[in-house]
């Protein structure tokens, strides 16, 4: 089994770059943000179309990102930018109205709240993971100021689906958008897959089924991917040590190439270039016997289906 040390100096063999030829990346966190970013978008495009990747989704847990990624998709041919929204406070968090301007606007993803939702505590004080992402310092400098609006979730009291989320999860369905999970807890996911796939969302994705705040199992995942949700797997997970690699590598087993999504969740300083991480996945998924046909499935295939 690679290890995180393993993947940060060893060289990235062509077949691993070859695998991701014309690779999709769901998730990345780049420059303009209001946290610190390694690359700008435009700088990224350049970078994916130097070694071959197609595009990517621009993520920012606090701003729309439809109308830069237009700018993008321009400014750099043969790079399809692809813009999404994530229901947070900053965009008054279970938003109807946010949702239907982000569906004519071409956003691609719609994000459950992430830092804001009630399952997530990395930004509270003492709360969260051993290594705190980015965001948690902007969440609790927040909260110092009396900045602290009610968490959020897509529960009511009862313990159903809500209305507000139901009325979200009706636009992205109008505009054929991809729900997301975001941050949300399983208590809160498999009622709301469950419910999406009622009200004829046609693509939801489990956004990164290992992260500690989701920290799902191989047969929840299978679960899920039984009741048409893709399974989205996610490198600095891992390679920030958030999930061991053994686990990741079995749950795609279980689950099958054929419903799973490979993103980075890239763009932090400290953390590889995003294509680089891109090819590092790769790298580790070729080492532990996937097949080429297999990562091309999970970094291409299944995510041009649900972006082109």
């Amino acid at each position: 089994m690679a290890t995180e040390n393993d993947s940060q100096t060893s060289p990235i063999s062509a077949p691993a770059w070859e695998a991701i030829r014309g690779a999709y990346d769901l998730q990345v966190h780049v420059a303009p943000d209001v946290i610190g970013r390694r690359i700008d978008d435009i700088d990224l495009a350049k970078e994916f179309l130097a070694h071959g990747l197609r595009g990517f989704v621009l993520k920012s847990h606090y701003i729309p990102t439809a109308e830069r990624a237009k700018v993008v998709s321009k400014a750099v041919p043969g790079i399809a930018a692809f813009g999404a929204i994530t229901l947070n406070h900053a965009v008054g968090g279970l938003n109807p109205v946010a949702v239907e301007i982000a569906g004519r606007s071409g956003c691609k993803i719609v994000w459950m709240p992430t830092v804001d939702a009630e399952n997530e505590t990395a930004g509270l004080p003492g709360g969260g993971h051993k290594k705190l992402p980015f965001w948690a310092e902007i969440q609790r400098e927040l909260r110092a100021t009396g900045i602290s609006p009610p968490p959020l979730t897509v529960l009511d009291a009862a313990g159903g689906v809500s209305e507000p989320a139901r009325t979200c999860l009706e636009l992205i369905a109008k505009h054929d958008m991809i729900l997301a999970t975001g941050h949300l807890g399983r208590h809160e996911i498999f009622p709301l897959v469950k419910t999406a796939k009622e009200m004829k969302v046609r693509k939801v994705l489990i956004t990164h089924a290992e992260f500690p705040s989701q920290n799902l199992s191989a047969e929840e995942q299978m679960e899920l991917a039984r009741w048409g949700a893709l399974i989205e797997h996610c490198f600095t997970t891992m390679h920030t040590g958030k999930a061991p690699w053994d686990v990741v590598v079995d749950s795609i087993r279980k689950v099958g190439a054929s419903r799973c999504i490979l993103s980075t969740d890239l763009g932090q300083p400290i953390n590889p270039p995003v294509a680089e991480g891109f090819a590092m996945f790769a790298e580790v998924l070729l080492e532990n016997r996937f097949s080429t046909e297999e990562v091309r499935q999970m970094a291409v295939t299944n995510p041009a289906a649900w972006v082109e």
